[in-house]
């Protein structure tokens, strides 16, 4: 490969190493992961997604596809980073309740369109999160209870095949590779645009609660005992902060997918904790969803880890946490935990409820710190730790098999082989690796 070749090819921008701007460009989202890239090419338009394929093919490279890059592994040595932020294309059908979006359009976009239309995508918790990205991967929602993953909610992808054809992939057009698109990663295809249903959303209500860290067990016990009653509009997840010059603190966020007056109702029993540091409670706007969590809109160095489990354990209330800033246990159920008809690669989530564990990491050591103590903490709660993970929450030492029951794994390794046989793609967490 030369980069004069490369830049023939495609109209986008295309940057190798040495060129000024090529470190910026090459970056992931989490600071802490490299990507040491052999170049990077900013595709100005689905036309150059296929010409940078058909390019690829020919000289025997390999191409990573990533708008943002907020779930790289960094399993990208000497591969060309495909760029996807200028496919931005966005539109809302309300009669339709559909969206459809460009492989660079974010969460926040689609929900500041929607939401006054009295309509919902299946979103995370971050409104900078790329919607084909996440989609890709499954897209556990605030609002996973009640619909299912976001993967199974799309209509149609427009694609690029391992030959750089354009294509249209539907259930109708291509059923395996559709299946393998919803929720298996982007391993065998590169997804230009989507098409997904919107979802009813007249009124929200949520919020985040915070208590002083002393109250951490009653908070506990309250988000036990709603999730253990929980009816699927609502979504209801518990923390534990133990930021940097600030006493521990214990929270929880929720959001009820209906009147807020009965939302309210339903999560009552917090009302008589004491020791409330902040409450912001009440009627949410579509477009909020993503301020709930506060999570940072701006690259930063991070250390994650999550794992499924089966139940609560106490000493999620008690355990120390220290490095770490930060644990949360989502609740799950509801429709993610139903096989549905003609779903996807990601397939029913059985597990109850979800941990995720969170460090800084500026500095080796501090890695290294953070990843001792989720070790630590998995091994503490090892006898509810179900010992797989969703595919779109892996970490960067991960693999696809740790996401993935055998058949369904064997079955998208089979689509890998088919549908890529040369390895022109390679997702984050690649099937066959």
């Amino acid at each position: 490969m030369t980069i004069g070749d490369l830049r023939r090819a495609v109209e986008g921008r295309v940057l190798g190493v040495g060129d000024d701007g090529f470190d910026e460009a090459r970056r992931a989202w989490n600071l802490t992961i490299e990507q040491p890239v052999a170049a990077v090419v900013e595709a100005e338009h689905a036309g150059d997604v296929a010409a940078l394929v058909r390019y690829a093919r020919r000289s025997g490279l390999t191409v990573a596809a990533q708008a943002g890059g907020h779930d790289a592994s960094g399993d990208v040595e000497g591969v060309i980073l495909l760029r996807t932020g200028r496919l931005d294309d966005l539109r809302v059908s309300a009669r339709e309740r559909v969206a459809w979006a460009g492989a660079g359009v974010n969460w926040g976009r689609v929900l500041a369109e929607a939401g006054p239309q009295g309509l919902t995508g299946l979103a995370g918790s971050s409104p900078v999160v790329n919607v084909t990205g996440y989609t890709l991967g499954g897209g556990l929602s605030w609002f996973g209870r009640r619909y299912g993953w976001a993967s199974d909610g799309v209509r149609a992808f427009d694609a690029v095949d391992a030959d750089g054809a354009r294509v249209r992939v539907t259930g109708a057009s291509d059923p395996e590779l559709f299946w393998g698109l919803r929720g298996g990663g982007g391993d065998f295809a590169l997804v230009t645009s989507l098409e997904f249903d919107l979802r009813p959303a007249p009124s929200l209500y949520g919020g985040r609660v915070v208590w002083r860290g002393a109250r951490s067990g009653e908070v506990f016990e309250a988000f036990r005992g709603i999730t253990e009653a929980a009816p699927p509009e609502l979504t209801v997840w518990f923390n534990r902060f133990a930021f940097p010059g600030a006493p521990p603190m214990a929270g929880l966020d929720l959001t009820y997918l209906g009147d807020p007056r009965e939302g309210a109702a339903l999560v009552r029993e917090i009302d008589g904790i004491g020791d409330v540091v902040s409450d912001d409670r009440g009627p949410v706007a579509v477009a909020g969803l993503g301020g709930i969590t506060a999570e940072p809109t701006a690259p930063s160095s991070s250390v994650a880890r999550a794992e499924l489990l089966t139940g609560l354990d106490e000493g999620l209330a008690t355990e120390p946490i220290d490095p770490l800033i930060s644990i949360q246990v989502r609740h799950l159920g509801g429709a993610l935990a139903e096989a549905a008809a003609g779903a996807g690669a990601s397939g029913a989530l059985r597990e109850p409820y979800l941990l995720q564990m969170l460090g800084v990491g500026p500095t080796a050591d501090a890695v290294a710190a953070a990843r001792a103590a989720q070790d630590r903490l998995a091994e503490r709660f090892g006898a509810v730790i179900a010992g797989r993970k969703p595919y779109t929450l892996l970490n960067p030492a991960e693999s696809a098999a740790d996401a993935f029951p055998e058949p369904v794994l064997s079955r998208l390794r089979a689509l890998k082989r088919s549908r890529d046989p040369h390895g022109v793609f390679r997702a984050n967490h690649p099937v066959l690796g």
